[in-house]
């Protein structure tokens, strides 16, 4: 909930203010970031997927598909946005590619089945799933000392992953 900046009163006692005592390590905060890549099933082979909370759509490239999907062409649908943007710049949508994926679990496997842009000039090598199959399938990302994350809408039949190490990404 953002807050109401209009109360200028709200902050007059900064000296009292609580100190966090957890600090990076000099010169690896970085790495800290990767821990939502995860290892998943695509059409029976392992792929690396990224849950980003900063991403409003979940997204594939081009290359990424020719190199482990060669027939996708076959199966892809239409977009009505055309042109996307990133940090990097404009990326040009060719249309969009529905994966079933299969995240592993102990307690049993989660299938999912987003819908994922597919863009043309990105460089990423991985899928991503942004916010909107974060929302429809309610994946939350608890961020402490392990990174933990829960899948599904009833909070009573939540699916928790941990992860208690940060992963290094590979490129």
């Amino acid at each position: 909930m953002p807050q109401d900046t209009a109360n200028k009163n709200l902050c007059k006692q900064t000296q009292d203010a609580q100190k966090f005592l957890v600090t990076p390590t000099k010169k690896m905060a970085y790495i800290h970031g990767t821990a939502t890549k995860m290892t998943v099933f695509i059409d029976n082979a392992q792929h690396p997927l990224i849950i980003d909370s900063g991403a409003h759509c979940s997204i594939v490239t081009r290359n990424y598909l020719d190199n482990h999907f060669p027939s996708w062409g076959n199966q892809i649908l239409p977009t009505k946005a055309k042109n996307f943007k990133s940090a990097s710049g404009k990326m040009n949508s060719i249309g969009t590619s529905i994966k079933d994926i299969i995240i592993p679990h102990r307690q049993g496997n989660i299938r999912l089945n987003p819908e994922f842009v597919v863009l043309d000039d990105a460089h990423i090598q991985w899928f991503l799933l942004g916010t909107d199959y974060q929302r429809m399938y309610g994946i939350e990302i608890y961020n402490s000392k392990n990174r933990k994350i829960t899948i599904g809408t009833n909070k009573e039949k939540k699916i928790h992953l941990t992860y208690a190490k940060y992963l290094p990404v590979t490129l």
